[in-house]
């Protein structure tokens, strides 16, 4: 664990590129606590800081960015109101620069010897974090050890990535506090990076000696630019195949699946883990990719894993990022449908596909969505509901499962094939009835998901852009078997 400022901007800027910006030092006593001052300055003799915020212009892996980083050293890393100034003109900064903005931290939260006044930095830093989303950039943190209290619980969970340091104390309340406040030990593990991923509140856990690496693989997604986009794709028309027989062949061991094929779309991925909200379901995987050269958030169905509430409300967090940070979003959709078990009933399995179509229908970004494999009722459509619908010509979608359908239909299993061609599933009947708008020929590959996806992101974005953009893809879906 890096202990001084200098020694944590180390850890993650490039050797030699960081700049310090001016230095401010407060050595304002807003409650008159006793000895404050004197501790202040032994803090400066013993870390060689002036406080306990270090920022300024640097860059990681060649990209320019702005970087502020908490002095572990410096009573703690916490934030009193000098410290608080620092972080939110750092930011200010980063939005002026018009460069991502990346936090190393290192803290025990709020300088208590400040009472009220240092509580108060944390609407101040969440303040200037919100004016660096509204102008579009991105914000990468890195939680070093300890993370707790009101950094983490302002400025440091805000990150559109977050990526932690192996073994390092991340919670809301030091365990130490957790165990006075609460009476009880905590449970192993408890309060650690470790745990913080598990419960899907990290993008990912890694060595210290790997951060700035980590980091900078997501930021070479944000600055990646797009190339020349290729010519239109080969397209089918999906008809006269069987959808009973496509739909056994999309649902053999042999067909691709959603994770595999997003690796072989992407030239570049980093996986954005979990719904900050206490779980990552891995039905769903979600990250930053580029194709061809242009970023873009994507999201890929895994057909082995029934998606639950989280996997639909981390869809919908990374939704809103791209929106936010004016990325694409490509979706690739294979699914029999949402997890209908108890556990997901309980944990709001329709608000939290509800919520994912209204950010799909909202998100002012071209959206492109292809049917790879199975689509499986509204738990799959939600997924689906882009600019552009985009199906294999193998590829089936269906109001139910057709084994469902016979069963409600007359209670007959067996009949299922039958339902299949009743229900008009195939990707010709999609195209037939304007729900897709192209069907692609073969088996998913890298390749042709790549070249189609590709040409359908460079056509959207030559077109109509932001409010217009997700009118114009609600007026699609408005009118659509209208």
């Amino acid at each position: 664990m890096p202990e001084t400022g200098p020694e944590a901007i180390e850890t993650i800027a490039d050797a030699g590129s960081f700049e310090a910006a001016g230095a401010l030092v407060s050595d304002a006593d807003p409650v008159g606590y006793p000895t404050y001052r004197d501790a202040l300055e032994r803090a400066r003799e013993r870390s060689g800081s002036r406080e306990a915020v270090l920022a300024g212009s640097a860059s990681i892996g060649g990209v320019p960015v702005e970087v502020a980083a908490l002095d572990f050293s410096f009573m703690g890393g916490s934030m009193g109101s000098a410290a608080g100034e620092l972080l939110a003109r750092s930011l200010e900064r980063a939005a002026a620069r018009r460069v991502p903005f990346v936090l190393r931290t290192a803290t025990g939260g709020a300088r208590m010897q400040e009472g009220m006044a240092s509580l108060v930095q944390m609407p101040k830093i969440v303040g200037a974090r919100v004016e660096l989303a509204r102008a579009g950039l991105p914000f990468v943190a890195v939680l070093g050890h300890p993370t707790t209290g009101g950094v983490l619980a302002s400025l440091a969970s805000l990150a559109d990535v977050t990526i932690a340091e192996e073994g390092a104390t991340v919670g809301f309340a030091g365990p130490r506090v957790v165990e006075r406040a609460t009476g009880r030990r905590l449970a192993e593990g408890s309060h650690t990076a470790e745990s913080a991923l598990a419960a899907g509140l990290v993008d990912a856990v890694v060595p210290g000696a790997d951060v700035r690496a980590s980091a900078a693989a997501a930021l070479s997604i944000f600055a990646s630019e797009p190339g020349r986009p290729p010519g239109p794709p080969p397209e089918a028309d999906g008809a006269g195949r069987d959808p009973w027989e496509s739909l056994q062949r999309v649902r053999s061991e042999s067909w691709p699946r959603g994770p595999d094929l997003a690796r072989g779309l992407s030239g570049s991925f980093f996986e954005l883990r979990g719904d900050r909200a206490g779980a990552d379901d891995r039905a769903c995987v979600t990250g930053l990719a580029t194709v061809e050269g242009a970023a873009v958030v994507l999201l890929a169905l895994d057909r082995a894993r029934a998606p639950g509430p989280s996997a639909y409300r981390k869809a919908t967090r990374c939704i809103r990022m791209a929106a936010r940070l004016g990325l694409p979003v490509v979706t690739l959709v294979d699914t029999g449908g949402a997890d209908p078990s108890e556990t997901s009933e309980a944990g709001g399995i329709a608000w939290a596909i509800s919520e994912l179509f209204e950010a799909m229908l909202s998100a002012p970004v071209p959206v492109v969505s292809v049917l790879t494999g199975e689509g499986g009722s509204g738990g799959a459509l939600a997924f689906a509901c882009g600019d552009v619908l985009l199906a294999y010509e193998d590829a089936v979608f269906a109001v139910i499962a057709p084994e469902l359908a016979a069963e409600i239909l007359w209670r007959e299993p067996a009949r299922a094939p039958e339902a299949a061609r009743l229900l008009k599933m195939g990707s010709g009947d999609l195209l037939r009835l304007g729900i897709c708008d192209a069907v692609l020929g073969g088996r998913p590959s890298g390749g042709s998901l790549r070249a189609a996806v590709a040409y359908h992101l460079a056509r959207l974005g030559n077109e109509t852009a932001g409010a217009a953009r997700d009118a114009a893809r609600r007026q699609r879906w408005r009118h659509v078997c209208g």
